[in-house]
């Protein structure tokens, strides 16, 4: 069953002149990659274009697909009402080409920091108020939770009666005793 798309991210093609003065910056300021920098160049141009084309974030109705990868494919699915944060930075270098990093981090999360990175996403305030806007509405939809709460509490407080009861009953035979 496929789902409804929400909004489906576009990429802003400055991120691989980010991508190529930070590597720039990197190698020369770690005097060691001056010289793999007659290398890195030229592949850096033959697979930037690649990794930027392969970059896709699509929200649905009920989660966040996000697709990258050139040699390595990766898709993650992360569901909205998982999604705990979406942080959005702009580091120094990021102002100049006006590019922003969107981080998502989520409920139950076992490693530090978030769990998807996104770079250069075209209108990224616009794409984080959705994926916002989505999950809070997925979350007022869903009645069947205050219904299983008031279960789990009506159940919880007949176990904890009938615990007494045992009790009562125990303290009578050993009375009796």
């Amino acid at each position: 069953m496929s789902e409804k798309i929400i909004i489906t991210a576009t990429f802003n093609p400055a991120v691989k002149t980010y991508w190529l003065i930070s590597l720039l910056l990197v190698s020369t300021l770690t005097i060691v990659g001056i010289p793999f920098l007659i290398i890195s160049i030229p592949l850096f141009f033959v697979i930037s274009g690649k990794i930027l084309a392969a970059m896709s974030a699509v929200v649905t109705e009920r989660k966040l697909v996000v697709k990258r990868g050139v040699f390595n494919k990766e898709e993650k699915s992360i569901p909205l009402e998982k999604i705990t944060d979406v942080a959005m930075v702009q580091g120094p270098l990021m102002r100049v080409f006006n590019l922003y990093r969107l981080s998502f981090e989520t409920a139950g999360q076992s490693a530090q920091g978030a769990l998807v990175s996104l770079i250069g996403i075209n209108d990224a305030d616009t794409f984080r108020e959705t994926i916002l806007t989505q999950k809070n509405k997925l979350l007022t939809e869903s009645n069947a939770v205050p219904e299983q709460k008031r279960d789990e509490n009506s159940d919880m407080r007949a176990l904890i009666e009938s615990v007494k009861r045992i009790e009562l009953l125990l303290e009578k035979a050993l009375e009796e005793k």
